[in-house]
């Protein structure tokens, strides 16, 4: 596409937008970047470029003018798809784009892409590492907080892009096709967004739509939904399983993680040798292997990197032993899938903190993963009153609710005993008491670590 002078309308002003604004003008593109909260000042949002990036700015309302100007328009991926805007900008026959398909129009490497309700985060980080070690070069962009927009003219023949790509951000692709890619599983989430867990499949999914036989797909063999998948796959298919012994692929046996082909298994590491806990962390770890492997990267270097790697903030993150009593950091457990790996990894009698804003999950499952490992439950949160209901349908009583977390962590420090362990993993997402599951996170630790002894 010839970019000098196209008029392109980048909706949201936050790191994505400013990203691809950031990247469009770079190219000699005109940026028209709009967003539709009234409180924001075009002052504030010119703040945020650098001062030799000329930008125009709409707040409010997009006047039509506007729209019979505009050639493209890039999404952030906190815009959903189907808001009457981007319907009305659509059926103008105008090409909706993401952040992320914007930045692979100038890729010029490698890229491996990883999705997955979770374990993105902690498997884009190990692949970045592993990548940087052998190559000595990486860029980790996506959902991890890092525009792909803002690297992507940095790429050569010679580099690797690591990115976590939401499902938000998978829905507005159209040619991005990974070298390698991995769903790790699929679990409902999102609902409120997706609407159906059928579309947030579809959106999953998406990541590997233009691969070819050529290209990699790195799927998990245990959820029913990726396993499926790998029979639809264009890609060349490699599967990891925490539960099955695999024939081809990547699969884990009592301690050791093994890599089989056509039957032929060599044992790879085992699991005391990896500072991650919890086999979800496994699982991460063995698709991370596969992607390292699809990129060329000797299974020496591989090892090394896994041997070395510490968890990822705020992902059943160990913060501290206070009073005899451990502290967990597993903010990034934002739903209910996800907080049950939390609680699968703790050895020890556990305080469980849960509760935040509702995204339409069910705590079914989660409440019943608690087993003997859950002393009490305290609640706080939009969700608090709903997430009881259904501790107390599923027979678990012992919960207390609180209005805010620095109180939930008083009566935590109270009631722990030596021995015990307090996890943070709310199985919901921040919002509307914190702008993100990271501040509530650190809040978390910065409580624990101001407990005296």
């Amino acid at each position: 596409m010839e970019w000098k002078n196209k008029k392109v309308l980048v909706v949201g002003s936050g790191i994505s937008g400013i990203g691809a604004a950031t990247l469009l003008n770079s190219v000699g593109a005109l940026p028209i970047l709009f967003d539709e909260n009234k409180t924001l000042t075009i002052e504030s949002i010119k703040e945020k470029f650098e001062k030799d990036v000329e930008i125009q700015v709409v707040l409010g309302e997009l006047p039509g003018s506007i729209e019979d100007e505009i050639d493209l328009v890039v999404l952030s991926p906190g815009v959903p798809t189907d808001i009457e805007l981007v319907n009305h900008l659509r059926k103008k026959g105008l090409k909706i784009w993401g952040e992320i398909e914007l930045g692979y129009a100038f890729e010029r490497g490698k890229v491996a892409a990883i999705t997955g309700t979770n374990g993105k985060t902690t498997t884009t980080t190990l692949v970045g590492q592993m990548v940087e070690n052998y190559f000595g070069k990486v860029f980790i962009v996506g959902n991890i907080g890092n525009p792909y927009t803002l690297t992507t003219l940095q790429t050569t023949e010679n580099t690797v892009t690591v990115a976590e790509i939401s499902s938000f951000q998978l829905e507005t692709i159209e040619h991005f096709s990974p070298t390698v890619s991995a769903i790790l599983n699929i679990t409902p989430d999102h609902l409120n967004r997706h609407h159906t867990m059928e579309k947030y499949i579809e959106a999953k999914e998406t990541i590997a739509i233009n691969q070819t036989r050529n290209e990699v797909c790195v799927l998990n063999y245990d959820n029913e939904y990726t396993r499926d998948f790998g029979n639809r796959c264009n890609a060349k298919v490699i599967f990891f399983s925490s539960k099955s012994h695999l024939e081809n692929g990547y699969y884990l046996e009592k301690e050791d993680i093994w890599r089989a082909k056509d039957g032929n298994a060599v044992k790879i590491i085992n699991i005391h040798d990896i500072k991650l806990v919890g086999i979800c962390n496994y699982e991460n770890v063995m698709a991370a292997l596969a992607m390292g492997e699809s990129l060329g990267i000797p299974m020496e270097s591989l090892i090394s990197t896994v041997c070395n790697f510490h968890a990822v903030e705020h992902r059943i993150e160990f913060v501290a032993t206070k009073k005899g009593v451990d502290y967990y950091n597993d903010s990034k457990g934002t739903n209910p899938d996800a907080a049950i790996q939390g609680i699968l990894a703790m050895t020890k009698p556990t305080l469980l903190i849960g509760g935040g804003y509702d995204k339409q999950s069910t705590y079914d499952e989660w409440i019943e993963a608690f087993g003997t490992k859950v002393k009490c439950l305290f609640l706080i949160g939009q969700t608090k009153e709903k997430i009881a209901v259904c501790a107390r349908e599923h027979g678990f009583t012992n919960i207390i609710m609180a209005e805010s977390l620095e109180e939930v962590m008083k009566l935590c420090e109270e009631m722990a005993t030596p021995g015990d362990a307090v996890l943070l993993s709310p199985a919901c997402a921040s919002w509307g008491m914190f702008p993100n599951y990271e501040v509530r996170g650190r809040i978390f630790k910065n409580i624990v670590n101001d407990i005296k002894e």
